[in-house]
């Protein structure tokens, strides 16, 4: 009798835990995030602040790990992507990630994954301190004079940073000599030694340069003025150049994604803890010291979002021969 009774305390007790378990639901365990940009940069730091202020929320830790290399962060996106969909595998990611597909690094449509906008930089155009452009007006009415004879930077060829500048040219008709370079960091650096007049990056990557008298801001390309400590207002492009509207803002979008198909409940949690994350005082800060626009869109709102950046980023690749795949061989429309 005795066995028997212990027996079924041992099943109770079983029970019992199974369906606290079950009433527990996601997340059981710690959640890994892979940032597939390098660790310091704007992406890990977006991520890194985000999931600290979840973990807080979830009750497990979110541990962030970096997995570079690829081309448009491909290796770390196939990385997240081959885990198990249920969850327990985010991948930190950016605007630039939707490139992965034309360039041949990835063989699927964006939209495998759902998206998580923390926010970014907005781009500021800029020129070097001894150019005769002393104000937005200056640089494109020279520009329109004298097509492709400034030397503008703008990182890589279809680039966030890239399609500013374009915009720039298809909403108030100047014509800049585009240099590009491998990243926001050498085309800056370009613009401080004399190699181009014309940079255009994230206020994030220009703000010591500008404090440093090493660049002059013309412009923010979105349609507010910025104030930045030490440097004062910086103007709107649009208040010059109304037009600039036809075709701006093209904001940087960096956040992290878990894969569609993972369980509803499972992303409805995560959805939970973001928007709760997105509220808090840190996470504002961090965004207000750092010179981010905060947007903390989901679901629908964030998918639409990265289908615009997909569809204009894949297409421009196209059509400046620095694609390897057609768009609408994985099924990206055209914008």
């Amino acid at each position: 009798m005795k066995k028997i009774l212990f027996v079924s305390l041992i099943v109770l007790l079983a029970a019992a835990t199974g369906v606290a378990m079950a009433a527990k639901g996601f997340p059981k365990r710690n959640i890994t995030a892979v940032v597939v940009w390098g660790a310091g940069g704007g992406t890990d730091t977006c991520n890194r602040i985000i999931h600290a202020e979840m973990a807080k929320v979830l009750g497990v830790n979110i541990n962030v790990i970096n997995k570079t290399g690829g081309v448009a962060g491909s290796v770390g996106m196939s990385h997240a992507y081959s885990q198990k969909h249920d969850g327990y595998t985010l991948c930190g990611l950016s605007e630039s990630n939707v490139t992965a597909g034309v360039q041949g690094g990835w063989d699927k449509k964006f939209d495998v994954w759902d998206t998580f906008i923390v926010g970014g930089s907005p781009d500021v155009i800029s020129v070097t301190p001894d150019t005769p452009y002393q104000n937005l007006t200056d640089l494109i009415e020279a520009a329109k004079k004298n097509p492709n004879s400034i030397k503008a930077a703008a990182s890589g060829a279809g680039s966030i940073h890239h399609l500013n500048l374009l915009a720039v040219e298809k909403g108030s008709g100047a014509d800049f000599n585009f240099i590009p370079y491998k990243g926001s960091a050498p085309s800056q650096y370009a613009a401080i030694t004399g190699e181009v007049s014309v940079v255009v990056t994230s206020l994030a990557e220009q703000q010591q340069l500008l404090r440093g008298g090493k660049l002059r801001a013309l412009g923010m390309l979105i349609p507010e003025s910025f104030d930045v400590e030490g440097l004062g207002n910086i103007p709107s492009s649009f208040d010059a150049y109304p037009s600039l509207s036809e075709y701006l803002p093209i904001s940087q979008a960096i956040g992290f994604a878990v894969p569609a198909d993972a369980p509803a409940e499972a992303k409805a949690v995560l959805v939970d803890a973001f928007n709760q994350a997105m509220a808090t005082e840190k996470v504002k800060t961090w965004a207000k010291e750092n010179y981010y626009l905060l947007s903390g869109k989901s679901g629908a709102e964030s998918k639409a979002v990265f289908d615009a950046l997909e569809s204009n980023f894949a297409w421009t690749l196209w059509e400046l021969g620095a694609a390897t795949v057609e768009p609408s061989k994985l099924g990206i429309p055209k914008p």
